[in-house]
Protein backbone atom coordinates (compact mmCIF):
# COMPACT_ATOMS: atom_id res chain seq x y z
CA UNK A 1 0.00 0.00 0.00
CA UNK A 2 2.96 2.10 0.95
CA UNK A 3 4.35 1.45 -1.99
CA UNK A 4 1.18 2.55 -4.42
CA UNK A 5 0.71 5.60 -2.67
CA UNK A 6 4.14 6.49 -3.67
CA UNK A 7 3.79 5.48 -6.75
CA UNK A 8 0.95 7.59 -7.13
CA UNK A 9 2.28 11.04 -5.47
CA UNK A 10 5.19 10.38 -7.69
CA UNK A 11 2.53 10.06 -10.75
CA UNK A 12 0.97 13.02 -10.07
CA UNK A 13 4.03 15.22 -8.88
CA UNK A 14 5.31 14.09 -12.33
CA UNK A 15 1.99 15.56 -14.27
CA UNK A 16 2.13 18.75 -12.33
CA UNK A 17 5.59 19.56 -13.18
CA UNK A 18 4.85 18.91 -16.62
CA UNK A 19 1.88 21.01 -16.83
CA UNK A 20 3.49 23.75 -15.22
CA UNK A 21 6.75 22.95 -17.31
CA UNK A 22 4.69 23.31 -20.52
CA UNK A 23 3.14 26.79 -19.37
CA UNK A 24 6.27 28.08 -18.33
CA UNK A 25 7.73 26.90 -21.69
CA UNK A 26 4.51 29.02 -23.65
CA UNK A 27 5.49 32.36 -21.21
CA UNK A 28 9.19 32.05 -22.66
CA UNK A 29 8.57 31.40 -26.30
CA UNK A 30 6.08 33.79 -26.31
CA UNK A 31 8.29 36.38 -24.99
CA UNK A 32 10.94 35.52 -27.01
CA UNK A 33 8.41 35.82 -30.01
CA UNK A 34 7.47 39.80 -28.77
CA UNK A 35 11.25 40.47 -28.08
CA UNK A 36 12.90 39.25 -31.15
CA UNK A 37 10.49 38.50 -34.18
CA UNK A 38 7.43 40.49 -33.18
CA UNK A 39 6.29 43.22 -35.94
CA UNK A 40 6.76 45.56 -32.94
CA UNK A 41 9.57 44.89 -31.46
CA UNK A 42 11.35 48.38 -33.52
CA UNK A 43 9.26 50.03 -30.84
CA UNK A 44 10.65 51.28 -27.68
CA UNK A 45 9.26 50.23 -24.24
CA UNK A 46 9.80 48.46 -21.43
CA UNK A 47 10.96 44.94 -22.02
CA UNK A 48 8.03 43.13 -19.61
CA UNK A 49 5.02 45.28 -21.24
CA UNK A 50 6.59 43.99 -24.68
CA UNK A 51 5.33 40.29 -23.34
CA UNK A 52 2.66 41.26 -20.94
CA UNK A 53 -0.41 43.40 -20.30
CA UNK A 54 -0.46 42.60 -17.05
CA UNK A 55 1.71 45.73 -16.56
CA UNK A 56 -0.59 47.76 -18.40
CA UNK A 57 -3.74 46.03 -15.88
CA UNK A 58 -1.90 46.81 -13.44
CA UNK A 59 -1.28 51.03 -13.50
CA UNK A 60 -5.17 51.34 -15.29
CA UNK A 61 -6.22 49.26 -12.02
CA UNK A 62 -4.43 51.68 -9.77
CA UNK A 63 -5.50 54.59 -11.16
CA UNK A 64 -2.19 56.12 -12.69
CA UNK A 65 -1.75 54.55 -16.42
CA UNK A 66 -1.79 58.27 -17.83
CA UNK A 67 1.31 59.07 -15.36
CA UNK A 68 2.84 55.70 -15.84
CA UNK A 69 2.27 55.71 -20.12
CA UNK A 70 4.02 59.94 -19.68
CA UNK A 71 6.87 58.57 -18.31
CA UNK A 72 7.40 56.03 -20.71
CA UNK A 73 7.54 58.51 -23.72
CA UNK A 74 9.32 60.76 -22.08
CA UNK A 75 11.89 58.34 -21.49
CA UNK A 76 11.50 56.46 -25.22
CA UNK A 77 10.00 59.17 -27.47
CA UNK A 78 6.65 60.07 -29.32
CA UNK A 79 6.19 56.63 -30.30
CA UNK A 80 5.81 54.00 -27.33
CA UNK A 81 4.60 49.76 -27.25
CA UNK A 82 3.50 49.32 -23.64
CA UNK A 83 1.75 45.90 -24.09
CA UNK A 84 2.24 43.33 -26.64
CA UNK A 85 0.14 44.66 -29.44
CA UNK A 86 -0.44 48.53 -27.88
CA UNK A 87 1.26 51.25 -29.41
CA UNK A 88 1.19 54.72 -27.65
CA UNK A 89 1.79 58.10 -29.87
CA UNK A 90 2.19 61.90 -28.93
CA UNK A 91 2.50 63.43 -32.68
CA UNK A 92 0.24 66.09 -34.41
CA UNK A 93 1.34 63.22 -37.52
CA UNK A 94 -0.40 60.21 -35.90
CA UNK A 95 -3.73 62.49 -34.98
CA UNK A 96 -3.99 62.10 -38.69
CA UNK A 97 -3.13 58.93 -39.48
CA UNK A 98 -4.95 57.12 -36.77
CA UNK A 99 -7.82 59.13 -36.55
CA UNK A 100 -7.81 61.12 -40.43
CA UNK A 101 -10.04 60.13 -43.12
CA UNK A 102 -8.79 56.67 -44.84
CA UNK A 103 -7.19 57.31 -48.61
CA UNK A 104 -5.24 55.51 -50.56
CA UNK A 105 -8.09 52.57 -50.73
CA UNK A 106 -7.03 51.99 -47.39
CA UNK A 107 -9.73 51.14 -44.83
CA UNK A 108 -10.13 53.11 -41.85
CA UNK A 109 -9.07 52.33 -38.53
CA UNK A 110 -12.55 51.08 -36.28
CA UNK A 111 -12.74 51.51 -32.19
CA UNK A 112 -10.91 49.11 -30.28
CA UNK A 113 -13.77 47.36 -28.18
CA UNK A 114 -11.09 46.20 -25.90
CA UNK A 115 -10.72 49.92 -24.65
CA UNK A 116 -14.45 50.74 -24.47
CA UNK A 117 -16.12 48.26 -24.04
CA UNK A 118 -20.05 47.12 -23.96
CA UNK A 119 -23.00 49.69 -23.51
CA UNK A 120 -25.20 48.26 -20.83
CA UNK A 121 -27.92 47.48 -22.67
CA UNK A 122 -25.35 45.54 -25.23
CA UNK A 123 -26.53 47.93 -28.47
CA UNK A 124 -23.66 49.94 -29.81
CA UNK A 125 -23.97 53.88 -29.30
CA UNK A 126 -22.14 56.25 -31.93
CA UNK A 127 -18.98 55.59 -30.08
CA UNK A 128 -18.91 51.85 -30.32
CA UNK A 129 -20.65 51.52 -33.71
CA UNK A 130 -19.26 50.13 -37.21
CA UNK A 131 -18.39 52.74 -39.73
CA UNK A 132 -22.19 52.20 -41.95
CA UNK A 133 -23.39 52.36 -38.02
CA UNK A 134 -21.53 55.41 -36.92
CA UNK A 135 -22.71 57.50 -40.71
CA UNK A 136 -26.52 57.00 -39.69
CA UNK A 137 -26.14 58.14 -36.26
CA UNK A 138 -23.80 61.13 -37.18
CA UNK A 139 -26.46 62.43 -39.92
CA UNK A 140 -29.15 61.74 -37.34
CA UNK A 141 -27.77 63.78 -33.88
CA UNK A 142 -25.84 66.36 -36.42
CA UNK A 143 -28.81 68.63 -36.90
CA UNK A 144 -29.31 68.47 -33.33
CA UNK A 145 -25.64 70.21 -33.02
CA UNK A 146 -25.91 72.39 -35.27
CA UNK A 147 -25.27 76.02 -35.26
CA UNK A 148 -29.19 76.85 -35.99
CA UNK A 149 -30.03 74.44 -33.12
CA UNK A 150 -27.23 76.06 -30.53
CA UNK A 151 -28.54 79.16 -31.48
CA UNK A 152 -32.02 77.85 -30.45
CA UNK A 153 -30.95 76.28 -27.22
CA UNK A 154 -28.87 79.72 -26.35
CA UNK A 155 -31.63 81.05 -23.84
CA UNK A 156 -32.24 77.25 -22.01
CA UNK A 157 -27.99 77.41 -21.42
CA UNK A 158 -27.80 81.06 -20.06
CA UNK A 159 -31.13 80.04 -18.03
CA UNK A 160 -29.31 77.46 -16.13
CA UNK A 161 -25.70 79.42 -16.30
CA UNK A 162 -28.32 82.22 -14.25
CA UNK A 163 -29.77 79.73 -12.16
CA UNK A 164 -25.88 78.43 -10.79
CA UNK A 165 -25.30 82.30 -10.54
CA UNK A 166 -28.36 82.68 -8.14
CA UNK A 167 -27.26 79.58 -5.97
CA UNK A 168 -24.04 80.30 -5.87
CA UNK A 169 -25.60 84.27 -4.53
CA UNK A 170 -27.56 82.08 -2.25
CA UNK A 171 -24.80 80.71 -0.48
CA UNK A 172 -22.99 83.36 -0.07
CA UNK A 173 -26.11 85.06 1.64
CA UNK A 174 -26.33 82.55 3.96
CA UNK A 175 -22.79 82.39 5.33
CA UNK A 176 -20.29 84.87 3.60
CA UNK A 177 -17.62 82.97 5.24
CA UNK A 178 -18.56 79.67 3.58
CA UNK A 179 -16.79 77.50 1.21
CA UNK A 180 -18.69 76.34 -1.91
CA UNK A 181 -17.77 73.07 -3.65
CA UNK A 182 -18.00 74.01 -7.33
CA UNK A 183 -17.27 70.20 -8.86
CA UNK A 184 -20.61 69.58 -7.47
CA UNK A 185 -21.80 72.90 -8.78
CA UNK A 186 -20.27 72.79 -11.91
CA UNK A 187 -21.90 69.34 -12.14
CA UNK A 188 -25.38 70.25 -11.01
CA UNK A 189 -25.63 72.72 -13.92
CA UNK A 190 -23.96 70.57 -16.66
CA UNK A 191 -26.51 67.72 -15.80
CA UNK A 192 -29.26 70.10 -15.80
CA UNK A 193 -28.24 71.62 -18.75
CA UNK A 194 -27.59 68.13 -21.03
CA UNK A 195 -30.92 66.97 -19.26
CA UNK A 196 -33.44 69.30 -20.86
CA UNK A 197 -31.61 69.96 -23.95
CA UNK A 198 -31.84 65.63 -24.68
CA UNK A 199 -35.10 65.11 -23.26
CA UNK A 200 -36.57 68.23 -23.24
CA UNK A 201 -37.66 68.17 -19.45
CA UNK A 202 -35.95 69.69 -16.81
CA UNK A 203 -34.04 67.41 -14.08
CA UNK A 204 -34.27 70.13 -11.40
CA UNK A 205 -30.99 69.27 -9.72
CA UNK A 206 -30.16 73.05 -8.88
CA UNK A 207 -33.40 73.39 -7.62
CA UNK A 208 -32.63 70.69 -4.87
CA UNK A 209 -35.44 68.70 -6.10
CA UNK A 210 -34.43 66.20 -8.79
CA UNK A 211 -32.66 62.37 -8.80
CA UNK A 212 -29.14 63.60 -7.12
CA UNK A 213 -28.18 59.77 -7.26
CA UNK A 214 -27.82 60.15 -11.24
CA UNK A 215 -25.58 62.10 -11.16
CA UNK A 216 -23.01 59.95 -9.08
CA UNK A 217 -24.21 57.22 -11.14
CA UNK A 218 -22.39 58.80 -14.54
CA UNK A 219 -18.59 58.70 -13.16
CA UNK A 220 -19.58 55.42 -11.47
CA UNK A 221 -20.31 53.92 -15.00
CA UNK A 222 -17.34 54.90 -16.49
CA UNK A 223 -14.96 53.96 -13.48
CA UNK A 224 -16.31 50.44 -13.75
CA UNK A 225 -15.87 50.31 -17.50
CA UNK A 226 -12.45 51.22 -17.31
CA UNK A 227 -11.62 48.65 -14.16
CA UNK A 228 -13.73 46.10 -16.15
CA UNK A 229 -11.07 46.47 -18.99
CA UNK A 230 -8.56 45.11 -17.02
CA UNK A 231 -10.11 41.48 -17.29
CA UNK A 232 -10.90 42.25 -21.25
CA UNK A 233 -7.21 41.72 -21.23
CA UNK A 234 -6.96 37.99 -19.96
CA UNK A 235 -9.96 36.00 -18.99
CA UNK A 236 -8.84 34.88 -16.24
CA UNK A 237 -9.45 38.36 -14.23
CA UNK A 238 -12.72 38.44 -15.04
CA UNK A 239 -13.43 36.35 -11.91
CA UNK A 240 -11.16 38.39 -9.83
CA UNK A 241 -12.21 42.07 -11.32
CA UNK A 242 -16.02 41.13 -10.56
CA UNK A 243 -14.77 40.83 -6.75
CA UNK A 244 -12.85 43.63 -6.97
CA UNK A 245 -15.27 46.01 -8.50
CA UNK A 246 -18.01 47.11 -5.77
CA UNK A 247 -21.41 46.33 -5.49
CA UNK A 248 -22.39 50.23 -5.00
CA UNK A 249 -20.37 50.91 -7.83
CA UNK A 250 -22.24 48.62 -10.21
CA UNK A 251 -25.51 49.62 -8.75
CA UNK A 252 -24.93 53.55 -9.41
CA UNK A 253 -24.03 52.18 -13.32
CA UNK A 254 -27.52 50.27 -13.19
CA UNK A 255 -28.90 53.50 -12.00
CA UNK A 256 -27.80 55.57 -14.25
CA UNK A 257 -29.04 53.62 -17.39
CA UNK A 258 -32.60 53.33 -16.06
CA UNK A 259 -33.07 56.65 -15.43
CA UNK A 260 -31.78 57.41 -18.91
CA UNK A 261 -33.87 54.28 -20.28
CA UNK A 262 -37.07 55.95 -18.67
CA UNK A 263 -36.33 59.55 -19.94
CA UNK A 264 -36.60 58.43 -23.19
CA UNK A 265 -39.47 56.31 -22.90
CA UNK A 266 -41.05 59.40 -21.64
CA UNK A 267 -39.81 61.60 -24.41
CA UNK A 268 -41.16 59.66 -27.32
CA UNK A 269 -44.36 59.41 -26.01
CA UNK A 270 -44.61 63.59 -25.50
CA UNK A 271 -45.15 66.57 -28.34
CA UNK A 272 -43.19 69.12 -27.36
CA UNK A 273 -42.41 72.90 -28.72
CA UNK A 274 -38.89 73.38 -27.75
CA UNK A 275 -35.85 72.49 -29.68
CA UNK A 276 -34.60 69.37 -27.45
CA UNK A 277 -32.31 67.06 -28.99
CA UNK A 278 -34.72 64.27 -28.70
CA UNK A 279 -37.23 65.98 -30.59
CA UNK A 280 -35.01 66.70 -33.69
CA UNK A 281 -33.69 62.91 -33.78
CA UNK A 282 -37.54 61.65 -33.81
CA UNK A 283 -37.91 64.10 -37.32
CA UNK A 284 -35.61 62.38 -39.19
CA UNK A 285 -36.57 60.58 -41.74
CA UNK A 286 -36.73 56.71 -41.73
CA UNK A 287 -33.54 55.57 -42.71
CA UNK A 288 -31.47 57.64 -40.37
CA UNK A 289 -34.22 56.10 -37.79
CA UNK A 290 -32.91 54.92 -34.25
CA UNK A 291 -34.25 51.83 -32.79
CA UNK A 292 -35.58 51.87 -29.36
CA UNK A 293 -32.06 50.41 -28.13
CA UNK A 294 -29.84 52.85 -30.19
CA UNK A 295 -31.90 55.50 -28.39
CA UNK A 296 -31.41 53.74 -24.61
CA UNK A 297 -27.54 53.63 -25.69
CA UNK A 298 -26.84 56.96 -27.38
CA UNK A 299 -28.99 58.57 -24.52
CA UNK A 300 -26.65 57.09 -21.96
CA UNK A 301 -23.62 58.27 -23.64
CA UNK A 302 -24.60 61.57 -24.14
CA UNK A 303 -25.78 61.92 -20.48
CA UNK A 304 -21.92 60.98 -19.81
CA UNK A 305 -20.19 63.16 -22.56
CA UNK A 306 -22.44 66.30 -22.11
CA UNK A 307 -22.40 66.43 -18.63
CA UNK A 308 -18.93 64.85 -16.75
CA UNK A 309 -16.58 66.21 -19.09
CA UNK A 310 -17.73 69.85 -19.14
CA UNK A 311 -18.38 69.96 -15.46
CA UNK A 312 -14.84 68.61 -15.23
CA UNK A 313 -12.93 71.67 -17.82
CA UNK A 314 -14.98 73.94 -15.83
CA UNK A 315 -13.45 72.58 -12.42
CA UNK A 316 -10.02 72.29 -13.69
CA UNK A 317 -9.66 75.77 -15.50
CA UNK A 318 -11.15 77.17 -12.01
CA UNK A 319 -8.84 75.42 -10.39
CA UNK A 320 -5.72 76.77 -12.15
CA UNK A 321 -7.02 80.30 -12.78
CA UNK A 322 -7.38 80.05 -8.84
CA UNK A 323 -3.71 78.77 -8.63
CA UNK A 324 -2.81 81.59 -11.00
CA UNK A 325 -4.08 85.09 -9.70
CA UNK A 326 -2.78 87.67 -12.32
CA UNK A 327 -4.64 85.42 -15.22
CA UNK A 328 -7.53 85.34 -13.01
CA UNK A 329 -7.46 88.94 -12.85
CA UNK A 330 -6.99 89.44 -16.29
CA UNK A 331 -9.66 86.74 -17.53
CA UNK A 332 -12.57 88.50 -15.43
CA UNK A 333 -11.66 92.38 -16.12
CA UNK A 334 -11.63 91.32 -19.77
CA UNK A 335 -15.40 89.66 -18.76
CA UNK A 336 -16.59 92.92 -16.55
CA UNK A 337 -15.66 95.13 -19.25
CA UNK A 338 -17.17 93.13 -22.16
CA UNK A 339 -20.21 92.91 -20.46
CA UNK A 340 -23.46 93.87 -18.79
CA UNK A 341 -24.85 90.69 -17.14
CA UNK A 342 -28.12 90.35 -19.55
CA UNK A 343 -25.92 90.98 -22.17
CA UNK A 344 -23.55 87.97 -21.76
CA UNK A 345 -24.39 85.51 -24.94
CA UNK A 346 -22.67 83.11 -26.79
CA UNK A 347 -22.06 85.42 -29.96
CA UNK A 348 -19.90 88.37 -27.67
CA UNK A 349 -18.06 85.41 -25.38
CA UNK A 350 -16.95 84.02 -28.76
CA UNK A 351 -14.60 86.46 -29.70
CA UNK A 352 -13.22 87.06 -26.14
CA UNK A 353 -10.12 86.14 -26.90
CA UNK A 354 -8.40 85.70 -23.54
CA UNK A 355 -11.72 84.19 -22.29
CA UNK A 356 -11.09 81.69 -25.15
CA UNK A 357 -7.61 81.51 -24.47
CA UNK A 358 -8.10 80.39 -20.79
CA UNK A 359 -10.48 77.33 -22.02
CA UNK A 360 -7.22 76.02 -24.66
CA UNK A 361 -5.17 76.13 -22.14
CA UNK A 362 -7.60 74.83 -19.51
CA UNK A 363 -8.19 72.05 -22.05
CA UNK A 364 -4.25 70.93 -22.47
CA UNK A 365 -3.20 71.50 -18.59
CA UNK A 366 -6.58 69.09 -17.71
CA UNK A 367 -7.74 67.38 -20.85
CA UNK A 368 -11.26 65.57 -19.27
CA UNK A 369 -10.58 62.74 -20.83
CA UNK A 370 -6.82 62.38 -20.46
CA UNK A 371 -6.37 59.15 -22.24
CA UNK A 372 -5.85 57.85 -25.42
CA UNK A 373 -9.17 56.39 -27.24
CA UNK A 374 -7.90 53.37 -28.69
CA UNK A 375 -8.46 51.95 -32.59
CA UNK A 376 -7.30 48.91 -33.89
CA UNK A 377 -5.82 48.81 -37.31
CA UNK A 378 -7.56 47.38 -39.99
CA UNK A 379 -7.39 44.36 -42.41
CA UNK A 380 -3.82 44.93 -45.10
CA UNK A 381 -2.13 47.28 -42.38
CA UNK A 382 -1.66 51.36 -42.26
CA UNK A 383 0.99 53.41 -42.21
CA UNK A 384 1.78 55.87 -38.97
CA UNK A 385 4.51 58.03 -38.58
CA UNK A 386 6.26 56.54 -41.60
CA UNK A 387 5.84 53.25 -40.20
CA UNK A 388 3.93 49.85 -41.29
CA UNK A 389 2.26 48.67 -38.74
CA UNK A 390 -0.07 45.04 -39.45
CA UNK A 391 -3.42 44.25 -38.87
CA UNK A 392 -5.41 44.40 -35.50
CA UNK A 393 -2.99 46.15 -33.79
CA UNK A 394 -4.19 49.00 -31.12
CA UNK A 395 -3.08 52.73 -31.40
CA UNK A 396 -3.91 55.64 -29.73
CA UNK A 397 -2.96 59.26 -29.23
CA UNK A 398 -2.64 59.70 -25.79
CA UNK A 399 -3.79 63.14 -24.59
CA UNK A 400 -2.43 63.79 -21.11
CA UNK A 401 1.23 62.71 -22.74
CA UNK A 402 0.88 64.31 -26.26
CA UNK A 403 0.29 67.79 -24.27
CA UNK A 404 2.89 67.61 -21.61
CA UNK A 405 5.41 66.82 -23.89
CA UNK A 406 8.32 69.75 -25.01
CA UNK A 407 8.30 68.41 -28.34
CA UNK A 408 4.68 69.80 -28.76
CA UNK A 409 4.98 73.09 -26.06
CA UNK A 410 6.86 75.42 -24.79
CA UNK A 411 6.96 75.08 -21.28
CA UNK A 412 4.67 72.20 -21.50
CA UNK A 413 3.62 72.03 -17.78
CA UNK A 414 2.75 75.28 -16.83
CA UNK A 415 -0.73 76.95 -17.41
CA UNK A 416 0.14 80.15 -19.59
CA UNK A 417 -2.77 81.19 -21.77
CA UNK A 418 -0.46 83.59 -23.61
CA UNK A 419 0.37 80.38 -26.02
CA UNK A 420 -3.37 80.45 -27.62
CA UNK A 421 -3.02 84.75 -28.43
CA UNK A 422 -0.04 84.69 -30.87
CA UNK A 423 2.54 85.49 -28.32
CA UNK A 424 5.64 84.60 -30.22
CA UNK A 425 6.97 82.89 -26.88
CA UNK A 426 4.81 80.26 -28.16
CA UNK A 427 5.34 80.52 -31.91
CA UNK A 428 6.83 77.06 -32.33
CA UNK A 429 3.88 75.14 -30.33
CA UNK A 430 2.62 72.57 -31.94
CA UNK A 431 -0.76 73.39 -31.55
CA UNK A 432 -1.66 70.50 -34.22
CA UNK A 433 -1.19 68.14 -31.21
CA UNK A 434 -3.64 69.78 -29.53
CA UNK A 435 -7.25 67.49 -30.08
CA UNK A 436 -9.23 67.57 -27.16
CA UNK A 437 -12.40 66.74 -29.03
CA UNK A 438 -10.54 64.08 -30.88
CA UNK A 439 -9.55 64.11 -34.77
CA UNK A 440 -11.33 63.10 -38.00
CA UNK A 441 -14.55 62.28 -38.99
CA UNK A 442 -15.48 60.37 -35.70
CA UNK A 443 -14.33 63.36 -33.65
CA UNK A 444 -16.81 64.79 -31.01
CA UNK A 445 -20.45 65.65 -32.13
CA UNK A 446 -20.98 67.67 -29.21
CA UNK A 447 -17.80 70.73 -29.24
CA UNK A 448 -19.42 73.23 -30.10
CA UNK A 449 -21.91 72.80 -27.95
CA UNK A 450 -19.01 72.03 -25.16
CA UNK A 451 -17.29 75.32 -25.56
CA UNK A 452 -20.44 77.29 -25.37
CA UNK A 453 -21.35 76.14 -21.95
CA UNK A 454 -17.64 76.51 -20.88
CA UNK A 455 -17.96 80.01 -21.88
CA UNK A 456 -21.49 81.71 -20.61
CA UNK A 457 -21.13 79.59 -17.28
CA UNK A 458 -17.46 80.60 -16.68
CA UNK A 459 -18.21 83.61 -17.43
CA UNK A 460 -21.42 84.47 -15.84
CA UNK A 461 -19.67 82.97 -12.63
CA UNK A 462 -16.39 85.01 -12.88
CA UNK A 463 -18.91 88.03 -13.51
CA UNK A 464 -20.74 88.44 -10.37
CA UNK A 465 -18.25 87.08 -8.11
CA UNK A 466 -14.25 87.22 -6.89
CA UNK A 467 -13.03 83.45 -6.11
CA UNK A 468 -10.77 82.55 -3.62
CA UNK A 469 -9.07 79.00 -2.94
CA UNK A 470 -9.34 77.31 0.51
CA UNK A 471 -6.03 75.52 1.77
CA UNK A 472 -7.55 72.25 1.47
CA UNK A 473 -8.07 72.26 -1.89
CA UNK A 474 -4.57 73.35 -3.00
CA UNK A 475 -3.19 70.02 -4.36
CA UNK A 476 -6.66 69.71 -5.77
CA UNK A 477 -5.60 68.27 -9.39
CA UNK A 478 -3.58 65.42 -8.03
CA UNK A 479 -5.85 62.82 -9.11
CA UNK A 480 -6.59 59.33 -9.81
CA UNK A 481 -7.98 58.57 -13.50
CA UNK A 482 -9.80 55.87 -14.58
CA UNK A 483 -11.03 56.75 -18.12
CA UNK A 484 -11.96 60.23 -16.71
CA UNK A 485 -10.83 62.15 -13.03
CA UNK A 486 -11.84 61.40 -10.33
CA UNK A 487 -12.04 64.79 -8.88
CA UNK A 488 -12.09 65.66 -5.45
CA UNK A 489 -14.00 68.34 -4.26
CA UNK A 490 -12.77 71.99 -5.06
CA UNK A 491 -13.50 74.28 -1.97
CA UNK A 492 -13.52 77.94 -3.22
CA UNK A 493 -14.98 80.81 -1.13
CA UNK A 494 -16.85 83.28 -3.31
CA UNK A 495 -17.06 86.89 -2.83
CA UNK A 496 -19.70 88.90 -4.61
CA UNK A 497 -18.82 91.35 -6.77
CA UNK A 498 -18.55 95.11 -5.36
Amino acid sequence: MAVYDLHHAFYEHHHFLLAFGVVLLAVVVNGCYELLFSPLRKYPGPRLAAVTYLLSAYHTAKGDHILWLQSLHRTYGDAVRFSPDELSFTSAQAWRDIYGHASGGRKSTEKDHRFFGPTPNGTPDIIRANAHDHSRFRRNFSHAFSDKALREQQPLIAQYADMLVAKLQESVQESPAAKVEMVRMYNLTTFDIMGDLTFGDPLNLLKGTGYMEWVGGIFASVKMLCLLRVSRYYSWLTAIMALVVPRSLREKARAHYKACKARVDWRVNQTLDKPDIWGLVMEQKESLQLSRDEMYSNSQLFMVAGTETTATALSGLTYQLLRHPEKMQKITQEIREAFKDEEIGMTRLAHLKYLNACIEEGLRVYPPVPVGAARRVPEGGMTVCGDFIPANISLSVHHWATYRSPENFRRPNEFVPERWTNDPEFANDNKAAFQPFSYGPRNCLGKNLAYHEMRIILAKVLYHFDLSLAPESVDWDKQKVFSLWEKKPLMVRLHPRV
